[in-house]
């Protein structure tokens, strides 16, 4: 069974950055891109923290933007190819709703990171620096993408579920 969560962080990040663009240049794209990556990549790991929870969203497939583009106001996909909207279809909403939400509160990024010890995705440490302990240029960069109120439709979707997930004593199971 594959169990590689990249094709759903990849889609999900790049959705974010696409709602919620970068400021600036390509220095500015690509800390906005980092930072969209690491908070998905920390949601990710969160809603699906064993090989069996990856597996089967990799065989069932996340479901797509059509409630995120509705939210957001995004372009119908009937304006565009299949192949221009294709990479839409991995996009998870609970991963970017999680993920809109890590990056607009420090604290819960934090408690969030921390609850990833207890998965299966982390076997060496992983630094996720620019999501937790963004500097001046990290915040210039993705003031759209940390923009509480911006993000407040898209964090609002799932974050009880996050709540939950992130309270002692549940198990791991998504």
């Amino acid at each position: 069974m594959p169990t590689d969560l990249s094709p759903l962080i990849a889609a999900t990040a790049r959705w974010l950055t696409v709602a919620y663009p970068p400021c600036g240049g390509a220095l500015a794209s690509a800390l906005c891109e980092v930072q969209a990556r690491q908070a998905v990549t920390v949601a990710a790991w969160l809603r699906y923290p064993t090989e069996i929870d990856a597996g089967l969203v990799t065989m069932a497939g996340p479901g797509g933007t059509a409630r995120l583009d509705w939210i957001t106001g995004a372009e119908a996909a009937g304006d565009h190819s299949a192949e221009e909207w294709a990479w839409r279809t991995w996009v998870d909403e609970v991963v970017a709703s999680w993920a809109a939400a890590l990056l607009t509160d420090a604290e819960l990024a934090g408690l969030a990171v921390a609850a990833l010890a207890e998965g299966e995705h982390t076997a060496t440490p992983v630094e996720f620096r620019r999501l937790l302990s963004p500097d001046d240029g990290d915040r210039r960069a993705a003031a759209l993408l940390r923009h509480p109120d911006l993000l407040a439709p898209v964090a609002a979707l799932h974050q009880d579920q996050l709540l939950t997930r992130l309270d002692p004593g549940r198990s791991l199971a998504a």
